[in-house]
C-alpha cells in the first residue's frame, strides 16, 4: 500500500482549505454500522482525507428511522476525540423542499428561511460541534432538473422562497459565527449564477462549492456547468464517481442482482436500482469503462477515480465507502495517472454511450 500525500487547494475564491478528495458519509447508519464508522473516520484522518461530507437527511437510502443518523455518528465520533474537530473541515446540507420525505422539514414543499436556520441548528446539535466549515443546500428549492432528470419543464412551476431570501437565512447563520462558509447541491448553471448575481446584489454571502454527480457515467457537468464553474471560480465537488459502484466493476458479471445484496447498495436496495445509478443503460456503459480500464492494466475503481482527480473542473472528489479497505483502495488511487490516449478512449465511448445515468 501506498501513503500518497493528498494535496489540499482553496475552495472558490474562499480561504477555506480542503483536500483533494473528501470522505462520503451517506452510508454510516444504513450500510455501515457506528462502530465501523468511527474506524472509517479515523483511518480516513489517518491517511490524509480530513474533510468530512454528510447531510441532516442521511443515511441512505433515506428513511424516518435513519434521518439524521449520520450526522449524530459523526457527532459523537467528535465528542469522543478531543481536538478531532480542530484537524478536520465538516461539511453538510440542509434538504430542500420534500421528495417524498414527509419526516424532513415536517414535509415542507417549500423551503422558508426559518427551516434553514432551524435544520442548521439542529445539525449542530447531531455534529456536536459549535461551526460548520460549509453548509450547502442539498437540492434546488424551486423547479430544476436533478438526481437523474434530464429536462427542465416550466409546466412544474410553483411558489417557492427566493434565492436572496435562501442567502438572507445563510447569511444569518454566517453573521452568528454558525457556519463559514456556504455551498450548493445538484444545481444547475443558471441557479449558481443566479445566487452568484444576488449575493452580489445584496451583499450576502458567496457560494464557494458546488456538490453535483460526476463520473465516467455521469458527466452533464461538462455541457455547460463546467464553464459556470470555472469562470466564476466556483469549486465542484464530484459525488459518485464511482457511480454507486458500478465503477468498481463488481456488478459487471452478475448485473444488479438482487438476490446478491452484499455486492452494494444497488442490489440491496430496491429504491435505487429504481434510479440513475441502476438503469439498464448504466450498467452497460460502466462495463464498457471497466472493460477499457483492464486493458490498460488498471483496475476499474483506480481509472474511475483518476479520471475526477486529476480533472481540471474538480476541486475535491468525494469518495463513499463501507470498509477500511475500500477507504485505502480509493486514497491509494490518488497516484493512477491516465495517459492522453487513455483520456480519448474515455471520451469516445462517453460520445457512443450519452450519458445514460445523468
Amino acid at each position: 500500500m501506498t501513503n500518497p500525500a493528498i494535496p489540499s487547494m482553496a475552495l472558490g475564491r474562499s480561504d477555506l482549505q480542503v483536500r483533494r478528495i473528501c470522505l462520503g458519509t451517506m452510508t454510516f447508519g444504513e450500510q455501515v454500522d457506528e462502530a465501523t464508522a468511527h474506524t472509517i473516520l479515523d483511518r480516513s484522518v489517518e491517511r490524509g482525507v480530513d474533510f468530512i461530507d454528510t447531510a441532516e437527511m442521511y443515511a441512505v437510502p433515506a428513511r424516518r428511522e435513519t434521518y439524521g443518523a449520520t450526522e449524530a455518528i459523526i457527532g459523537r465520533w467528535l465528542a469522543a476525540r478531543p481536538g478531532m474537530r480542530s484537524r478536520i473541515v465538516l461539511a453538510t446540507k440542509v434538504a430542500g423542499p420534500s421528495r417524498g420525505m414527509p419526516w424532513v422539514h415536517n414535509g415542507s414543499e417549500n423551503l422558508q428561511p426559518a427551516e434553514i436556520i432551524q435544520a442548521c441548528d439542529d445539525s449542530l446539535r447531531r455534529l456536536q460541534t459549535d461551526v460548520i466549515d460549509l453548509y450547502q443546500i442539498h437540492w434546488p428549492n424551486r423547479n430544476a432538473p436533478a438526481f437523474g432528470a434530464v429536462y427542465f419543464d416550466p409546466a412544474k412551476d410553483r411558489e417557492y422562497s427566493s434565492i436572496q431570501a435562501q442567502l438572507e437565512a445563510l447569511a444569518t447563520l454566517v453573521n452568528a459565527g454558525k457556519v463559514r462558509h456556504i455551498g450548493l447541491s445538484n444545481e444547475t448553471p443558471w441557479g449558481v449564477s443566479e445566487f452568484l448575481r444576488q449575493a452580489e446584489l445584496h451583499g450576502l454571502p458567496r457560494v464557494v462549492s458546488v456538490q453535483n454527480p460526476y463520473a465516467l457515467t455521469s458527466r452533464a457537468l461538462d455541457n455547460g456547468l463546467d464553464e459556470t464553474l470555472y469562470r466564476s471560480q466556483v469549486g465542484l465537488l464530484a459525488y459518485s464517481p464511482l457511480a454507486f459502484g458500478a465503477l468498481t466493476g463488481k456488478y459487471d458479471d452478475v448485473g444488479f442482482d438482487a438476490s446478491q445484496p452484499q455486492l452494494g447498495r444497488i442490489a440491496r436496495f430496491e429504491s435505487v436500482r429504481k434510479q440513475r445509478w441502476g438503469r439498464p443503460e448504466a450498467l452497460v456503459a460502466a462495463r464498457r469503462y471497466n472493460a477499457l480500464a483492464r486493458e490498460h492494466g488498471l483496475t476499474p475503481t483506480a481509472l474511475a477515480l483518476a479520471f475526477c482527480y486529476r480533472n481540471w473542473r474538480v476541486a475535491s472528489t468525494i469518495i463513499g465507502v463501507t470498509s477500511v479497505a475500500q477507504l485505502d483502495e480509493a486514497v491509494d488511487a490518488w497516484d493512477t495517472t491516465l495517459s492522453p490516449e487513455l483520456l480519448s478512449a474515455i471520451d469516445r465511448i462517453r460520445h457512443e454511450l450519452r450519458d445514460p445515468a445523468q
